[in-house]
């Protein structure tokens, strides 16, 4: 298993948990900026908190089908290194953001069964990064961050022209197979660290990147 396996810890709220993932060796950080999810921060509480991330541990930011608005001010407020785009955005739509911006673009798709797999093709000639999560049922409110896994074996050693993360229901406990199945060679994770919805553990955090790359 590589050792060198790089992981985004999403849904930061505080200080204590921005230097958690870092102290732990967290490669990316992660904000939502989705009112829906326990683990909204809004655009003042991102403002305060984005300038303690140390250089070298990218900051992302998590909108689901945001309008040039909500970017605008947020990008303003809070300089971010990377828009991950978690909704219905178009392949048209991811092209327009990076365009706008000139920030690196991360579309997540979401994985249920073998036809959702095109999307993955798709959506790899447009961002910059995919995030390979599961896709969440007819009834959720929310897109991701359900703890919830997928069929791992309907990606197993697949490859795209872009670099990809794998998300949804990783703990300490599964990274180890999640990475042996897919290969993949990064990891996202939210709820999979925290003793509360949002509230992050140092130590959770700590123990599943040391897992994820034993």
């Amino acid at each position: 298993m590589p050792t060198d396996t790089r992981v985004k810890i999403c849904g930061l709220r505080d200080q204590a948990g921005i230097d958690g993932a870092v102290a732990a060796g967290a490669n990316y950080v992660g904000f939502v900026f989705f009112p829906k999810s326990p683990r909204h921060v809004t655009i003042e509480q991102a403002a305060a908190l984005v300038p303690h991330v140390p250089v070298g541990v990218a900051k992302v930011g998590l909108f689901v089908n945001p309008d040039n608005a909500q970017l605008d001010a947020t990008l303003d407020a809070a300089p971010l290194d990377i828009i991950q785009l978690h909704g219905s955005e178009s392949p048209e739509r991811v092209t327009e953001v990076r365009a706008r911006y000139g920030l690196p673009v991360m579309k997540a798709i979401g994985i249920a069964d073998e036809s959702d797999l095109t999307a993955i093709d798709v959506y790899a000639q447009v961002a910059d990064q995919l995030l390979v999560d599961t896709k969440p049922s007819k009834n959720a409110d929310r897109p991701g961050g359900n703890g919830d896994a997928f069929d791992w074996t309907l990606i197993a050693k697949r490859r795209w022209a872009v670099p990809w993360m794998l998300a949804g229901g990783l703990t300490q406990d599964n990274v180890a197979q999640a990475i042996a199945t897919t290969g993949a060679q990064q990891i996202d994770l939210s709820s999979g660290v925290e003793t509360a919805p949002g509230v992050k553990s140092a130590k959770l955090m700590q123990d599943f990147i040391a897992a994820a790359r034993a």
